[in-house]
């Protein structure tokens, strides 16, 4: 039986068009093992999709409502109750559909996500994580936005939910678990990391390896990274930069050494191959939103159709693989 998507397909800065595509590759691509219920409103989606030529496995789910980028997230959640955020995920929470995503508002996602699925029991906060490139692969690193202030037991939390993560859909049998710090010693850090700190030493159930520094992210140090979502964000955002900003430095360099044409283009081919690394398509797209009833998943506003298919088949595995449960259980007392 086929696995089933709802999405947002007016989310994100170039919707519905990009969405549709992306929707349509995903749907192509899994031949029959996923089918994709676009939500929206339903002239406006069908318009586009029929360029596709309206293709078998696709459905469009009437969304009269849209949540804008620039919207309150809080305001547009009580204001827009038929938004194609909210039909999709109550397309969800009904079983109609096995996951869904959206590279719409995110904190509008966040939020209608708590109103319409809930929580996990004993939740604080629900966590982003995302995947950051390394020497070895790519670690998790959570959260990265969706909590500005955390308090200790929510970053117990978040690496109780980062390592059931990196269990079930990076098949790390063992995640190392490591605390973002000033300093590996335990002393080391503010009052919020010293906290999370003696809490992550004591739970029995998780591989803690103890502090590690910014400089050990690349060389994969530990498997999972947990931090606030200020932090979280400011590694996020540097690694996005890394992908352009390197690249065009070593350029600099390479124009003043004047270097031959041949090395040139070899070295252009390394930068290239640099900046897929740090291509968020190559992991799948967009990140889950861990914590609540369901599987949901969201992409950056400016996501790629190639980005939006990749991400629909992780919001597959995740539902194939069943995430969630591992997540509540892993909450569990």
């Amino acid at each position: 039986m086929a696995i089933r998507v709802a999405v947002d397909a007016m989310g994100g800065d170039d919707a519905p068009a990009v969405i549709v595509e992306g929707a349509v590759r995903a749907v192509e691509s899994s031949k029959g093992r996923i089918e994709v219920q676009l939500c929206g409103p339903e002239t406006v989606v069908q318009a586009v999709l029929e360029k596709f030529g309206a293709p078998s496995g696709i459905e469009i789910v009437h969304a009269p409502q849209v949540i804008g980028m620039g919207d309150s997230p809080v305001a547009a959640v009580r204001a827009k109750g038929n938004s194609s955020i909210h039909v999709g995920l109550r397309n969800h929470k009904e079983r109609l559909a096995d996951a869904f995503l959206s590279a719409g508002n995110t904190g509008a996602v966040g939020a209608a996500s708590l109103f319409v699925l809930g929580r996990l029991p004993g939740l604080f906060r629900p966590s982003i994580p995302t995947l950051y490139p390394t020497l070895k692969g790519v670690c998790t690193v959570l959260d990265v936005g969706s909590n500005m202030d955390s308090r200790p037991d929510h970053l117990l939390q978040f690496a109780k939910m980062g390592s059931a993560y990196a269990r079930i859909i990076m098949d790390v049998a063992q995640p190392r678990i490591g605390l973002l710090s000033v300093g590996e010693e335990p002393a080391k850090g503010n009052e919020l990391v010293r906290a999370a700190h003696e809490l992550l030493v004591n739970s029995m159930d998780l591989n803690f390896i103890g502090n590690i520094e910014g400089r050990d992210i690349f060389y994969q140090k530990a498997d999972v990274i947990v931090c606030d979502g200020f932090v979280g964000n400011v590694i996020l955002k540097l690694g996005e930069s890394i992908r352009t900003v390197v690249p065009e430095m070593i350029e600099q360099e390479l124009a003043k050494l004047q270097s031959k044409p041949s090395v040139v283009d070899l070295l252009k081919e390394v930068l290239a191959a640099l900046s897929r690394r740090f291509d968020p398509e190559r992991y799948g797209g967009g990140c889950p939103l861990l914590g609540v009833e369901g599987e949901v998943f969201i992409l950056h506003g400016s996501t790629t159709a190639v980005a939006v298919e990749q991400c629909i088949k992780q919001a597959a595995q995740a539902a194939k693989l069943n995430l969630t449960s591992a997540i509540q259980r892993a909450l569990a007392p």
